[in-house]
Parts: C-alpha cells; sequence; structure tokens
C-alpha cells in the first residue's frame, strides 16, 4: 500500500530539473538529503504567496531547495544561501544557474553560525528562513532567523523527526536532543505563530509576529 506522501507525490509530473540536481548531488558523491518534493513544492507555494523577496537559507546541499525556493521569488528577489562546504556550494551554484536563476543567490561559505553573525552586523533582514543544515545548532539558527526577520516573516525547519529518532524515548544523542529543542521553541516562543507539520520527516513552519499580539 502507498504512503499518503507516495501517493501525493505520484499525481506530479516529474520535475525534470529538481531530478537533474538530485541526479548531480549522487554523482558527486554526497548522500542526498535534500528536502522532500512535496516540501519542496510548499516551499515555492510559500515564498510566493508570502511575496518574499529576500529569502536566506541554511544549507545549501546541491541546490535543490535553493531552487524550490528561488522558484517563489520575485523578479527582484534574491537568495542567501549559508553552506560549509565550498564544493557543495559549488555545486549549488551550477545547478541554481543551469535552472535559470544563479542571478538570484549569493553563497556565503563556512560555519553558518559565523555567517549569521556577519548577517547581523550587518544589519540584514529576511522575509523568509529555510533551515536544513546540521541538526545540534537548529535551536541557535531559529534565534538568528527570529533575530533577522522583518515583521511577518516566515520560518521553514527540515527533518524534525529524524527518521522517528524524535519521538523515540531511547534515542538522546546530541542532535536528537537538539531538535527536540527546536521543536519545543517553535511550538512554545510566544514571539511565533507556528505550526508542525508530521509528513515525510517534519516539516516546522512559523512566522515571527509583527507585535505581541497574534
Amino acid at each position: 500500500m502507498l504512503t499518503p506522501e507516495q501517493y501525493g507525490d505520484m499525481l506530479y509530473a516529474k520535475d525534470e530539473v529538481l531530478e537533474r540536481v538530485t541526479q548531480s548531488i549522487l554523482d558527486s558523491g554526497l548522500k542526498d538529503v535534500s528536502i522532500a518534493p512535496g516540501y519542496g513544492r510548499l516551499l515555492t507555494m510559500l515564498v510566493k504567496l508570502s511575496g518574499a523577496t529576500s529569502v536566506l537559507e541554511i544549507g545549501a546541499l546541491g541546490g535543490y531547495s535553493g531552487i524550490c525556493l528561488a522558484r517563489g521569488l520575485a523578479d527582484a528577489g534574491r537568495l542567501v544561501s549559508l553552506e560549509l562546504k565550498k564544493e557543495n556550494a559549488d555545486l549549488a551554484r551550477e545547478n541554481l544557474n543551469q535552472a535559470g536563476f544563479g542571478e538570484l543567490a549569493e553563497y556565503m561559505i563556512g560555519p553558518a553560525l559565523d555567517s549569521l553573525e556577519k548577517l547581523a552586523a550587518r544589519g540584514e533582514r529576511f522575509d523568509f528562513f529555510f533551515i536544513d543544515a546540521d541538526k545540534e545548532n537548529y535551536p541557535a539558527y531559529l534565534e538568528y532567523a527570529i533575530k533577522l526577520a522583518n515583521p511577518g516573516a516566515l520560518i521553514a525547519g527540515d527533518n524534525l523527526l529524524l527518521r522517528g529518532r524524535t519521538l523515540n524515548p531511547d534515542k538522546n544523542g546530541p542532535s536528537v536532543m537538539a531538535m527536540r529543542r527546536f521543536n519545543e521553541m517553535i511550538a512554545q516562543d510566544e514571539r511565533l505563530i507556528s505550526t508542525l507539520l508530521p509528513a515525510y520527516d517534519g516539516l516546522a513552519l512559523a512566522m515571527v509576529k509583527s507585535s505581541g499580539k497574534i
């Protein structure tokens, strides 16, 4: 029997651009941990609906999510992508160029927390955030996203469930504990309006309040 996710994905035509990205990731010897196709489509829709003109992506990998985000941007929009490894950023940049979005993207190489501190020091602000990087720093990434957010900005965070480990009380490694903390923060932080989506590997969605009230 099909899972709900498999059923939903089979209704859509193959996305040749994103399939090429997936193949390029595999050809490069990387593990493909890109966002699930259904959530990729959701990112595009949310960026478009929000009217975002500035997007910050934490974790580029091979550019799969970057393309999904760029597809929703306005013509004058920009995507800033933080990536630890230069080879990953180079692959992502190449894939965005081939998809026609290269002019929108800026890559910052190195530890994401260092790049976030630079962005904060420059007074940068963003309308949309996508977090999909090392899990142990998710709580810190969320704090930076709120700090760098324009009023009403949206925040999305992938892999809430860590393939079931988040739900397993016997699993208490650093990544699991950090993800549980991130999930609690998303759900309880009074600066946010949020929800958690359980499909695929889980996705958090939050809006930064423009004031103290909903």
